[in-house]
């Protein structure tokens, strides 16, 4: 039981880092520890897993990339803008809604879902981050919550209960939308960092996925 539990953390301690990666601008100290040891480490153990090797090593090369651009933070500040607070037509907007609602507007339905998925397990979006609820930080900081919700839960049939959610969260939440966010990203990020993010997110749900998958 003691390693299920330290798995579900190290699964939720991936999807929160994600949520920080895609929730804002990194700072110059962000930037700084990409480049140290810890992630180095870190990334390292990811990649030792055979699903994850390859879009680790791609991630891996735009950060040491970073190290050939002047200003890089700022650089990658512009990047983010670029991508992520543009408009459909020009970036690549991180919400559901923009690739799997009926009207292609936000807030559609599938932010809507969010909110009740929220609600129903007493996860809320954090106050400082005002997004809409199907933004893709919100959703990968909610399934990290989903997890360690499965961890404190005693009740066996309960916590098999979560697992479940966990999965059903991934297929219908994530991965009905995020493989066309990478793609759009793709083709707009010029210099690849947030494309190497977001194929690596897309690997690392397809993986967790199919963890959940056997767990039933």
């Amino acid at each position: 039981m003691q390693e299920f539990i330290a798995f579900n953390e190290q699964r939720a301690e991936i999807y929160w880092w994600m949520s920080s990666l895609l929730a804002r601008e990194l700072t110059n100290e962000d930037v700084t520890e990409y480049h140290g040891d810890e992630m180095f480490t870190f990334l390292s153990g990811l990649g030792m897993t055979p699903e994850l090797k390859e879009p680790v090593e791609a991630f891996r090369n735009a950060i040491n990339t970073l190290k050939t651009r002047e200003d890089a933070q700022l650089e990658l500040a512009a990047d983010f803008c670029g991508l992520f607070l543009s408009t459909p037509k020009s970036g690549a907007l991180p919400y559901a809604s923009i690739y799997v609602g009926e009207s292609g507007l936000l807030n559609d339905k599938p932010a809507q879902d969010m909110n009740a998925l929220m609600e129903e397990y007493g996860i809320a979006q954090r106050k400082e981050f005002n997004e809409p609820a199907d933004h893709i930080a919100v959703e990968l900081d909610f399934m990290g919550n989903l997890i360690i919700q499965a961890n404190q839960e005693l009740d066996e049939e309960k916590r098999e209960a979560l697992m479940q959610a966990q999965l059903a969260f991934v297929n219908d939440m994530l991965l009905n939308w995020i493989p066309a966010f990478a793609q759009s990203c793709k083709a707009r990020d010029d210099f690849g960092f947030y494309t190497a993010s977001v194929n690596l997110l897309v690997a690392f749900c397809q993986l967790d996925a199919a963890f959940l998958l056997g767990e039933e």
